[in-house]
């Protein structure tokens, strides 16, 4: 029988467990045999005080802002002044059409006017009575009536002219003022618009202190307190710090919310109504650090590597790391770091699990976190 069937047979039975071998030796190692060691850049994961918080909408508002309202309606007639005009208190803005009323006023003089004359008219009469009644011509009766009728034509101009003030009141309001200095807004009436009560004029605005409006929901009311840290985010990605002034005393029940205010510091450069996202910092937490160097990511997931020792050797370890908020260079972690860890920050992308490595130490400039950190 020829031997070279068995032959083959067992030579591929031989290649057949070299190859087990060596897969088995590169799933234990993570890394293939051999692989040259990589110089790279290292540095230790500092534990820093970052801010625990939470971030909400809020609306900056004017403590001077005033939005004008008509207190009569009518059509308007005049406008005097222009959007971002400067104004003086008791500055006429705007006329509505006051000649309905100025008829009802004229109208009322006139009937004061005629009840003056009918107190003249009984007040004479009153002092030819009183003559006639010492001269014993008349009765105490008719004495008696005449002093009547004078003090029925008193009452009547007394309130005749009590009349004739209010509809000069009333005609005062067809001209609207400024309340106070300030620099006038967006005028969205025209010359001939009919306006009521409830139509917005314009706004006026001081330029006094501005304060940040903050939505909180009812179940973090209890961990607001007065002076808590809050920043402002501005624009353009910086933030401003700042410190709440002021707890609602109470929740809105319609939307289970906790109004907090925070004053805007005078140099920023918010604007009235301006929407922005304010964070709420509820304490000050101790967390590492990491360079954002040193994350890379993989299918969404985010890891870094650290150094580790395998039998002596350095090598790049892979760990799955949970970040929170950046800041600055750096960003804050959750979890899968530990302070003192040394981590990789260079060449992360050539690294792979177990690879050996030559660490160098790498010149440290980390950014200082002031209130960020991880969101609540």
């Amino acid at each position: 029988m020829p031997k070279f069937p068995i032959i083959s047979t067992a030579l591929l039975a031989a290649l057949g467990l070299a190859v087990l071998s060596a897969c088995g030796r590169s799933a234990q190692g993570g890394a293939p045999q051999g692989f040259p060691a990589m110089h790279v850049q290292t540095q230790p994961a500092l534990a820093q005080n970052v801010g625990d918080f939470t971030e909400y909408l809020a609306t900056i508002k004017s403590r001077g802002s005033s939005i004008l309202q008509p207190e009569v309606e009518g059509q308007i007639t005049q406008i005097f002044v222009k959007s971002g005009q400067h104004v003086q208190p008791g500055q006429v803005l705007m006329e509505i059409d006051p000649r309905r009323q100025a008829a009802t006023v004229s109208s009322q003089e006139a009937n004061a006017n005629s009840k003056r004359a009918n107190l003249d008219w009984a007040s004479k009469e009153l002092e030819r009575r009183k003559g006639l009644y010492a001269a014993g011509v008349i009765s105490r009766q008719d004495l008696d009536q005449a002093l009547t009728s004078y003090d029925a034509a008193k009452a009547d101009l007394t309130a005749m002219d009590e009349t004739v003030k209010q509809q000069k009141v009333q005609l005062h309001y067809f001209s609207v003022y400024a309340p106070t200095a300030g620099i006038v807004g967006d005028i969205p009436v025209r010359v001939g618009d009919r306006v009521t009560v409830a139509t917005v004029l314009t706004t006026l605005d001081t330029g006094a202190g501005l304060e940040a409006y903050i939505s909180v929901p009812a179940e973090k009311s209890a961990d607001v307190k007065q002076g808590m840290p809050v920043t402002l985010a501005t624009s353009d990605g910086k933030t401003v710090a700042t410190t709440i002034s002021f707890i609602s005393p109470r929740v809105d029940p319609a939307t289970q919310l906790l109004l907090v205010k925070a004053n805007v510091p005078a140099s920023s450069d918010f604007r009235n109504d301006q929407v922005i996202h304010a964070r709420v910092i509820w304490k000050s937490v101790s967390r590492p650090t990491l360079p954002v160097t040193a994350v890379s990511r993989i299918g969404g997931a985010t890891f870094a590597f650290v150094v580790g020792d395998n039998k002596g050797q350095a090598v790049a370890q892979q760990r799955s790391v949970q970040l929170g908020e950046i800041v600055g260079n750096s960003y804050t972690v959750l979890g899968g770091i530990s302070p003192g860890d040394k981590v990789i920050v260079s060449s992360v992308n050539m690294l792979v699990d177990g690879m050996p490595i030559v660490p160098e130490t790498a010149s440290q400039n980390p950014a200082a976190p002031s209130a960020a950190g991880p969101q609540s």
